[in-house]
């Protein structure tokens, strides 16, 4: 099996290295393991979906203010 570093797979996968080292804290990378102070992913671990909220609950609506204000 290959392992990737989380700055290639952050390529492969179109996010930060950052996001992909959180991913790995979270444990939702399967087969991710510690090497020393970095992160190794096998090549064919799957991109865990998005968790963040999607409801639309938290998003910031703009009402209709007099003009003049």
């Amino acid at each position: 099996m290959r392992y990737l570093s989380t700055f290639e797979i952050a390529e492969k996968w179109g996010i930060s290295p950052r996001r992909v080292g959180i991913l790995c804290n979270e444990n939702r990378i399967p087969g991710a393991q510690r090497a020393g102070s970095r992160w190794i992913i096998p090549e064919d671990a799957p991109k865990p979906p998005d968790a963040r909220i999607k409801s639309g609950k938290y998003i910031k609506h703009h009402t209709n203010r007099e003009e003049g204000c």
